[in-house]
This record gives C-alpha cells, structure tokens and sequence, in this order.
C-alpha cells in the first residue's frame, strides 16, 4: 500500500530535494538514496539519541542532528511548504495532529494533506467531522487539511504543482525549501 504512494512521490520529486528525518535504513533509507541518486539535495535532520538506531553504513547527503525530537520537528516544519501524512502509527499522528494545531493557532499557513490509502484514515476523519458537529472544532477549521485516496489526487488538492521541492517525513511528507533558492524533499 505505502510503496505505491512513495513511488509516486518518488517520481514527483526527482526534480526535488529531500529534508527527512535522517535514517538511511529501511524505507527511509531507499527514498533518500533515490533522490539523492536522482539529483536532489538531501538534508537529513536527527535526534542525537536515534542516531546509532536509524545509521548504519554510509549516510546519505547532508545530516544535520538535533538535541531532540522536539528540535527536529521544529527544524522540519521550519523548511517546509506543505505537510503531507500517509498512513501510519502513533507519531504520525502525532506529527498530523500537530502541524493541524500549528494552523489552527496561526503559527503557520502551509497547506496539510492526508493521504487515506484504502479508507486508511476515515475513522480520524469521522471523530474530527464529529468534533465539528459537537462544537470542539470550528466548521471554517474542518478544512485546514484536506485528505484524499491516492497520491496523484492529493497533490492536485493541495495545489502543490508549482513547490520546487517535496518533503517526505516517515509517513509525514511535508513540501519544503530551505532558503529561497533551495527547496527540498523532506520525508520523515
């Protein structure tokens, strides 16, 4: 389920730099190396604590660690355009939940995205409409992200077209730029 979706990310970021969350094992490891292979800049950015968990062998790129997890949030969030979720656990949702509050509050106005992979997320979708409905969430909040069952229709929500560059967290992708002439893939 996941790889189709990262590979068509994948094919959407050639043109693009990478900021993700800096191991180089597992899939992480595969969508650094194919970005990287393609051309792209890739910044990973890592808790000093994960590092000899989520290292092993050659690093790919540049890697930037952080005190903590907290730091490396907020150093993702910092360079990104866009923040795109795919499936998954506990700190994907932590991470979704977050940058929703972000907007909420006004700390940022970047365009949220979840991808519902096979209806993956509809349950988080119900409790949020019924949050709605029973007056936890403003309705004009509901649609501070926008959700979608494939990859392809997702960006075409989020009017991402013209971003030079995709940031792909595990799980959380986000679109982002480190200055104004470099812009990057981040996945964490």
């Amino acid at each position: 389920m996941h790889v189709c979706h990262t590979i068509y990310f994948l094919k959407v970021s050639r043109r693009l730099g990478l900021v993700y969350g800096g191991g180089n094992i597992g899939l992480m490891g595969l969508v650094s190396q194919a970005v990287h292979r393609g051309g792209g800049h890739v910044l990973g950015i890592i808790p000093r604590t994960l590092m000899s968990k989520e290292l092993t062998g050659d690093t790919i790129g540049e890697v930037k660690a952080v005190a903590d997890m907290h730091q490396r949030k907020a150093e993702m969030a910092r360079h990104s355009d866009c923040f795109i979720a795919l499936p998954g656990g506990y700190g994907t949702l932590e991470e979704l939940l977050e940058v929703i509050t972000w907007a909420q509050l006004g700390i940022h106005d970047k365009p949220v995205g979840l991808l519902n992979v096979d209806g993956y997320y509809n349950y988080l979708l119900t409790f949020i409409d019924k949050a709605v409905d029973d007056g936890f969430i403003k309705p004009s909040q509901r649609h501070i992200f926008v959700s979608a069952p494939n990859a392809k229709e997702l960006v075409q929500k989020l009017e991402v077209g013209d971003l030079q560059s995709l940031a792909l967290f595990y799980f959380l992708l986000t679109f982002s730029h480190i200055n104004s002439q470099d812009k990057h893939l981040v996945i964490k």
